[in-house]
């Protein structure tokens, strides 16, 4: 499993006084890129990526904007041509687990715009 600390931002705080939905999405995101990046599949380099098709989010707990928290990324399965992840958002201080989403993502090559069966080499640094 692969671990993102996040920094709440003041603006990512909402009228509500949590992190908004919508922000608490981008910090997944930051956990995939951070995950990807270690793992061999940065996703602004090389014709081969990953693509989002699909996202199942379950909001458990709030955020507030002193809360310490981390992305916990980990793939769930790996397919031919496509890939679930499956991510958690995780205070650190009370180990309450805030938000659970769980990613399906196609093999994706640029060069052709279309879905990519995913390379034995990334299928090893996905594995690792």
């Amino acid at each position: 499993m692969h671990t993102t600390p996040i920094q709440i931002r003041f603006n990512d705080v909402d009228q509500m006084g949590h992190v908004n939905n919508a922000v608490i999405m981008e910090y997944l995101d930051l956990g995939k890129d951070a995950f990807f990046s270690a793992h061999g599949v940065p996703p602004t380099k090389g014709d081969f990526t990953v693509i989002v098709v699909h996202y199942e989010v379950d909001f458990r707990a709030q955020i507030h904007y002193h809360d310490s928290i981390q992305v916990e990324t980990a793939i769930e399965k790996l397919g031919n041509k496509s890939l679930t992840v499956m991510q958690r958002v995780v205070n650190t201080d009370s180990g309450t687990v805030c938000v659970e989403c769980r990613t399906v993502m196609s093999g994706y090559r640029r060069s052709t715009a279309s879905s990519a069966v995913i390379p034995d080499e990334v299928r090893q640094w996905l594995s690792r």
